[in-house]
């Protein structure tokens, strides 16, 4: 007996779980880099040419410390936020995915134009969808920051929901949204506009395997372009913490940011856009002394 939508939507959800709550130690370490988070010391190590070099706790050095310090469950700071935001991402690119397909049933070839209003629907889409789970975002990266100063203030979806209304409002459950969204839209346009131009121009319609290569294309083209539009989550996420009354998002370890703009520029002067981007063989950055004002 062949499965329902509702049956398929509910194992897509349940499989989406499994992988946020499976990948959340791995994330919860990112964001602790992200903030500039670094309680142990770094390691003297080589680099493949011999020479002697500084290296920052990878993922395991770094998840073991918090093993240590929170036990096993500390590893899921945060998780419960994720997986509202992740269930809720889940069901509408599922809704969305059997809606393409339902109308590619009967073409053959995308046009640039086609390319472009199918890009400008999912867009849409999307910012409508950050727009619903950003919040969820928000808690759960303000729920792992509290470790490095030990705090309490959020726990549950529903304490953070409440602390966060009572002190800042609803915009306390947007902030970050404007770079994050921002990322999500530049990877959007860029990732499908430059494997259209790719499959049309560089894939010969002649080769025996066309097909296969240009279903990879645009796997290709987002790997590559996440690494340029990270740098937009790293400032969400600092700004989803800064000034909220925790130690990672108050001075002296960032100033209080009046936008994100002013995040952006703070840490683009530090050199740290791109901090967390890696987990393993981390380098001991070359910065400057921090600055007074932001």
């Amino acid at each position: 007996m062949p499965s329902t939508p509702m049956e398929v939507d509910a194992a897509v959800v349940l499989l989406g779980a499994s992988v946020t709550a499976i990948t959340h130690p791995l994330l919860y370490v990112k964001l602790l880099i992200q903030v500039g988070h670094e309680p142990l010391p770094p390691a003297v190590g080589t680099t493949m040419l011999g020479r002697p070099v500084l290296y920052l706790p990878g993922f395991f050095s770094y998840a073991q410390y918090i093993l240590k310090v929170d036990g096993k469950l500390g590893l899921f700071r945060g998780l419960s936020p994720r997986i509202v935001s992740s269930t809720i991402s889940t069901v509408v690119r599922g809704k969305i995915k059997r809606r393409e397909l339902q109308s590619k049933e009967d073409e053959h070839q995308n046009s640039f134009g086609k390319v472009v209003q199918e890009t400008s629907h999912e867009m849409i889409i999307q910012c409508l969808t950050k727009v619903a789970t950003h919040p969820f975002h928000v808690m759960s990266v303000r729920c792992m920051a509290q470790f490095v100063g030990r705090e309490t203030k959020y726990s549950g979806v529903f304490s953070c929901i409440m602390t966060i209304f009572k002190e800042e409002g609803l915009s306390g459950f947007y902030t970050g949204f404007v770079p994050h969204v921002l990322g999500e839209v530049l990877f959007l346009w860029c990732c499908n506009l430059l494997a259209y131009f790719i499959n049309t121009s560089a894939v010969d319609d002649t080769f025996s395997q066309t097909s296969t290569i240009r279903s990879y294309t645009k796997f290709v083209m987002g790997i590559s372009l996440s690494v340029l539009t990270y740098p937009f989550t790293v400032v969400a996420d600092v700004m989803a913490v800064n000034n909220c009354g925790l130690a990672a998002g108050l001075p002296p370890r960032f100033p209080v940011f009046k936008s994100w703009l002013r995040c952006w520029n703070h840490l683009s002067t530090e050199g740290q856009l791109f901090r967390g981007s890696r987990i393993f063989f981390r380098r001991v950055p070359v910065t400057r002394p921090p600055s007074v004002s932001d």
